[in-house]
């Protein structure tokens, strides 16, 4: 463990080599869209539009996951097998690829978690946003979402490795998907058409929309943490022997 401690330190340590001051522009970006974002939803929500959640649970649910955005959707440096030459580095240490990949992933979100997610989590109640999860369930429920992230994003890296020079175009389609099933933009109550109990049940709902339901308390923790749980079960197995399999076919920039 020490070593992918190690892996995490140097990664958070990369996202600041060239100092605090780079990250500013994106964190400046990042609080200029959250704030109007949120007076945005407290005036739709005052004039009496039905979303099928309060105002504070509405707030609560988008400043959340802009917050932990990055443990909502996991993406990997994996997704440069080729163009970034992450192989040549991930091969060349006497460590296991898959933790390294964990380890370099968790150690860069630190600095945002830092830079961002805490000052903007201590400035929430001056502009009328709880912070408070309405059941403890949802830490455990952010574990699951995040281990299930980890899960399905090795499956769409090893789709690059299957596809060879599509990376961007496979990136920009899982984007969508993303952005559309897993409740982290959208909240999957509000797909139209009576499509948001059906699609509850599909793995990506297990990603951000599961622990944000569980944190406003807009779903039952019970019946979401089974859903999570039995997508981990099935799609680790999968990603584990996709993974095995796909490494026969790796090329890199380099060699």
């Amino acid at each position: 463990m020490i070593k992918y401690a190690k892996t995490a330190h140097m990664a958070c340590l990369e996202k600041t080599n060239g100092g605090v001051i780079y990250l500013m522009p994106d964190i400046f970006i990042k609080i200029c869209t959250l704030i109007p974002l949120v007076f945005l939803w407290k005036v739709v929500m005052s004039s009496g539009v039905d979303v099928g959640m309060s105002m504070q649970q509405m707030l609560s649910y988008t400043y959340v996951s802009a917050l932990l955005s990055d443990m909502m959707v996991v993406i990997t440096a994996a997704s440069g097998w080729l163009s970034e030459g992450v192989l040549m580095r991930l091969y060349g240490r006497p460590l296991s690829v898959l933790g390294q990949l964990v380890a370099q992933t968790v150690g860069g979100w630190l600095p945002k978690l830092l830079l961002f997610s805490l000052p903007m989590a201590i400035i929430s109640p001056f502009i009328g946003v709880s912070l408070k999860p309405a059941s403890p369930w949802f830490f455990i429920s952010l574990l699951l979402c995040i281990s299930l992230g980890f899960a399905i994003d090795v499956l769409f890296d090893c789709l690059s490795i299957k596809m060879r020079n599509m990376s961007w175009l496979i990136s920009r389609i899982r984007a969508a998907i993303i952005a559309l099933l897993s409740g982290t933009v959208i909240p999957i109550r509000l797909l139209p058409l009576g499509l948001g109990e059906a699609m509850k049940y599909q793995p990506f709902a297990s990603l951000g929309g599961a622990p944000l339901s569980i944190f406003v308390g807009a779903a039952e923790a019970a019946s979401v943490l089974w859903v999570q749980i039995i997508w981990n079960l099935i799609l680790w197995p999968v990603a584990l022997l996709v993974f095995k399999k796909s490494q026969e076919g790796m090329v890199s920039y380099g060699g």
